[in-house]
């Protein structure tokens, strides 16, 4: 695995860290006005900041897999601890890859334009959704390292 797993490590650093900030952002910053003047300017740069950040993940991640010679098996009915651990962390990634793609296609449809109430529930939906998922990827993450070592 090598130098995979720390450059995996600090892509998933910046990625939930980043969530963690865009979500404690939102939830301090209610003035509608304030929003208006931060979010514009601060989206754009968190947005294709995650963007490399996921990208590295999902290259690393593979490259791990096929390294420790997991990928063959996750498409077979084979079940142990690890593949089935690694088969739900997976399947939570999609989730999340595709939860960014709408959430970023609203937010760049919608910068600097007013969101449609139809927007803004998928948007902060999709945000809200993203932290959560994260902190169940990170969980298998660690189960998934503790058992092979």
């Amino acid at each position: 695995m090598g130098i995979f797993i720390h450059i995996h490590l600090i892509a998933a650093i910046a990625w939930i860290g980043g969530s963690v900030f865009m979500f404690v952002l939102g939830v301090s910053l209610r003035d509608k006005e304030k929003q208006k003047q931060v979010y514009p300017h601060i989206g754009p740069i968190f947005g294709y900041f995650e963007v490399v950040s996921i990208v590295i993940l999902l290259i690393t991640g593979t490259v791990m897999i096929t390294n420790d010679g997991l990928l063959s098996q996750l498409f077979t009915s084979d079940h142990s601890l690890v593949i089935d651990t690694l088969r739900k962390k997976l399947w939570i990634v999609l989730v999340i890859v595709i939860a960014t793609v709408i959430h970023f296609i609203i937010a760049f449809k919608t910068n600097n334009v007013e969101r449609t109430k139809l927007q803004n529930i998928i948007s902060r939906g999709s945000s809200l959704l993203i932290f959560f998922l994260n902190l169940f990827v990170l969980h298998y993450a660690i189960v998934i390292r503790s058992i092979m070592g």
